[in-house]
């Protein structure tokens, strides 16, 4: 059965609960097109590449065709969301569980706003749906083969972006070397921009499909559809998506690029194209081999690695520390709020 719009209506009939999953998927997909998507633009305006206007601009229009775009090329990062978490079993109760989850990572995410903690909202999404898995298979709900990519791609992101920063700077400054400053200064103007699409259409590429495979499965789970395998994504609920991160992007944009721009460590502008190159390629390599990044990780690692290029000491190490003590918290702080707000809710 094809799963059009009209028949995931009239199967909401049956599961008025769907309503809420999708309800709650568009609200942290916009919520991630507000927060997350400026961060893949800031190094082009911290470098005044880009005005924060055309700047988010161009990412509504990439995160928009990155969604849809690479869901032609590779669903990956969705197959690793998908597939790593067991929900099999009373279908009421999964959905359930699974909307308690969403409830709980968006929970984590505001907690830590007000705190001021940098966790992924990311991390948040894929520890509160295995929370809820667990609540409902117990530790069976965890499909360890699978969850391992979302270890991979944490040390991936920090180590990987961070020696990345590093070599990538020292190659441009290599190849710079011989070039007129004004010169090089207008060619790396260009190669900024590219990389602010570039970044933009892998940030939708990444978060959209996390988000959207998690849509994904509560629908798979009211049609009782096989809730392992192919990830096929209906073409409405990618438009659905990639308009919900576009407006996010647009309506709350412009606060945060303005403070991510001001606060960034003061780039010269081949730095900013090495922090943005090194966050491209970390963010293409966890796109195509299904570990779910975040973003903001990859790009602050990427960041950290070119000011290293010079120097260590240059380096802010309590930043790294930072992420780190936000992993620590968030996957087993937020997997246990969604644990217990999907006991609750099926016990309702």
């Amino acid at each position: 059965m094809e799963l059009t719009l009209s028949v995931f209506l009239s199967q909401a009939g049956d599961h008025p609960v769907l309503l809420g999953i999708l309800a709650l998927v568009i609200g942290v997909t916009i919520i991630s097109g507000a927060t997350d998507a400026p961060n893949a633009i800031a190094s082009a305006v911290s470098t005044r590449c880009l005005t924060p206007g055309a700047a988010l601009a161009l990412a509504a229009v990439f995160n928009f065709v990155g969604l849809v775009g690479m869901t032609y090329i590779s669903t990956a990062v969705a197959h690793t969301m998908f597939n790593m978490v067991d929900f099999s079993g009373n279908t009421h109760q999964a959905l359930l569980a699974l909307i308690a989850a969403m409830i709980g990572s968006i929970g984590w995410g505001v907690f830590c706003w007000f705190w001021g903690i940098p966790a992924s909202k990311s991390h948040s999404l894929i520890a509160g749906v295995t929370g809820g898995a667990i609540a409902l298979n117990g530790l069976a709900g965890v499909v360890l083969s699978e969850w391992m990519l979302v270890i991979y791609g944490m040390v991936f992101s920090l180590v990987g972006g961070f020696i990345l920063g590093m070599v990538t700077t020292k190659i441009i400054e290599f190849l710079f070397s011989r070039v007129n400053r004004q010169r090089g200064n207008k060619v790396c103007m260009v190669l900024q921009d590219i990389c602010a699409c570039a970044l933009s259409f892998l940030h939708g590429a990444q978060d959209g499909q996390k988000f959207m495979s998690i849509g994904l499965l509560g629908i798979a789970l009211a049609f009782g559809m096989e809730t392992s395998g192919a990830t096929d994504f209906p073409l409405w609920l990618m438009i659905i998506c990639s308009a919900a991160m576009s407006l996010g992007t647009l309506l709350g944009g412009k606060r945060i690029i303005k403070s991510v721009a001001m606060d960034m460590v003061s780039l010269e502008k081949y730095q900013g194209v090495a922090a943005s190159l090194s966050t491209v390629i970390t963010l293409f390599v966890a796109s195509m081999t299904g570990m779910p990044v975040s973003t903001s990780h990859c790009s602050t690692a990427s960041i950290m690695g070119v000011g290293a290029s010079k120097s260590f000491r240059r380096v802010n190490w309590g930043v790294a520390r930072r992420m780190v003590w936000a992993w620590v918290l968030t996957f087993p702080c937020c997997g246990f709020i969604g644990w217990a707000l999907a006991k609750l809710f099926m016990m309702l």
